[in-house]
């Protein structure tokens, strides 16, 4: 877990990786993420400025599996403890989804999986679900403002996803910007 702390007027990106999740109460921070199947949940009390985001790999563990955060269950309950611990209320928490994408034909569609898992999750829990980019077949590139709740996403073509797997110590080269497959929620 990340909790970022107010900032003096800085700009920080805090990068959700496959099992992470970060919260943050600076209006300053922006969260992001890269998801295929996986799912990332963005979550906020707006009265208590903290918001946070976690990202799973699949819908819930197995007994004997343990609790890791790759499973959507802990993912979330960890989210919420975290953003509770803070300060939010639960009764005031609301949540935008992303991800979920088929990105290989298979038997199982894990990316359908941890949709509905991650709707269900939120109405069992009663926290509305006010925003969502889920399914379809392309990766996503997502921001997240925790404390304001504003979120962006961008669909990525395959050359967008060559770029992310080159090595570090390679400069990939700037991909032209792109407006029509952006999607800005408020």
């Amino acid at each position: 877990m990340t909790l970022v702390p107010l900032f003096d007027g800085q700009d920080p990106m805090i990068h959700v990786v496959q099992g992470e999740f970060a919260i943050a109460n600076d209006p300053g921070v922006v969260l992001t993420t890269v998801l295929g199947s996986c799912v990332a949940v963005c979550m906020r009390d707006p009265g208590a400025g903290v918001g946070g985001m976690n990202h799973f790999l699949l819908p819930g563990g197995k007994p004997g599996e343990g609790s890791s955060v790759v499973y959507g269950v802990n993912a979330m309950e960890l989210l919420i403890n975290a953003l509770l611990k803070a300060g939010a209320r639960r009764s005031h928490l609301e949540a935008k989804i992303f991800g979920g994408a088929t990105m290989l034909e298979s038997i199982r569609n894990i990316g359908a999986s941890n949709i509905e898992f991650a709707l269900k999750f939120l109405d069992t829990e009663r926290i509305p679900c006010i925003g969502r980019s889920v399914g379809g077949s392309l990766a996503r590139r997502v921001k997240y403002w925790p404390v304001t709740g504003r979120a962006r996403q961008r669909q990525m073509q395959e050359t967008d996803l060559r770029e992310i797997d080159l090595p570090i110590n390679k400069p990939a080269a700037p991909s032209a910007p792109s407006t029509d497959d952006d999607i800005e929620f408020f």
